[in-house]
């Protein structure tokens, strides 16, 4: 029977560990067997990948299908992996060539239909890869996010049958860009609009131009708020690299992110009631917490 090995990336954090997809087939009952510490949403790709397959005009082998995560030891959660999986059962089933996956890896969740759909985490799997010198393809839906970072080494794709295509030499892959252009969208509160209250201009302005904390005291109304609102916009932009690692914490974190604006720095406004962990992050799953979503940023408590 076949073996292939397909390279894919895991969401550790902010971090994007490489993963080895490795796909046997062998004698035996028809199954499908997924091992390496595979959380519920990675098991239930075994359904979406054999529709997504049958649905796209490849055949399901009708054999015993191993399906390895390595490395085994790295929990693996949510349904990235749905792409690299299906491409290692098409190569070991000789329906495509292994070799056409060696320089790539793969990132997306597949629908019933064999269409790509988003996930969570590509900026920081498009920047791992690069590093790692191999090209990435991942679902047309993330190609903004992807497109930050400029590299003609990741495309985008709509279905399982564009990436067979593209990696066949049958039809070429864009480069995901982004759709919109990097200027401005919205305007930010500006302090030449507050009347009066030179003192705490003055203070807003010492700490903006020295990275300082700040302390604002007095009663409700006082315009404690809408100064610290004003802080956003007197901080210069953000270098290409603070706004990759700012929206890279965003992409983990789940968070929309106006691609228009991604040198803009930050503003955290967290509710007094926030918990510890909304605040310093954790959870069972390690998640960003509001102090982390502020990196290069404001962080306004009240």
């Amino acid at each position: 029977m076949g073996l292939a090995v397909v390279y894919s990336r895991a969401q550790l954090e902010i971090d994007a560990p490489e993963v080895r997809v490795e796909v046997h087939l062998s004698g035996g009952l028809p199954r499908v067997f997924i091992v390496g510490l595979p959380e519920a949403a990675v098991k239930e790709s075994r359904d979406r990948v054999r529709s997504a397959i049958i649905n796209s005009g490849f055949s399901f082998p009708a054999s015993r299908v191993t399906i390895s995560l390595a490395p085994a030891d790295l929990p693996k959660d949510g349904s990235r992996f749905d792409l690299a999986i299906a491409l290692g059962i098409l190569a070991a089933s000789a329906q495509i060539p292994k070799q056409a996956l060696e320089d790539y890896e793969f990132v997306g969740e597949l629908s019933l239909a064999g269409e790509l759909r988003p996930v969570s985490g590509i900026l920081p799997t498009a920047l791992a890869a690069t590093r790692k010198g191999r090209k990435l393809i991942i679902p047309q839906s993330n190609q903004d996010e992807a497109g930050l970072l400029r590299s003609d080494d990741v495309y985008c794709a709509a279905s399982l049958l564009n990436v067979v295509a593209g990696l066949l030499g049958r039809e070429t892959l864009p480069v995901a860009q982004l759709s919109t252009t990097s200027k401005p969208t919205k305007d930010l509160p500006d302090l030449k609009n507050v009347c009066g209250q030179q003192h705490a201009i003055r203070a807003l302005t010492v700490a903006a131009s020295g990275a300082h904390n700040l302390l604002f005291i007095g009663p409700p109304g006082s315009g404690k708020t809408l100064l610290a609102s004003c802080m956003p916009g007197i901080l210069p932009d953000l270098t290409e690299a603070e706004a990759l690692e700012v929206m890279a914490i965003r992409s983990v974190a789940g968070k929309p992110f106006d691609v228009g604006n991604f040198k803009q720095p930050p503003f955290q406004n967290p509710h007094h009631t926030a918990s510890a962990v909304a605040m310093v992050g954790g959870g069972s799953k390690p998640r960003p917490g509001e102090i982390s979503l502020a990196h290069c940023g404001t962080l306004f408590f009240r």
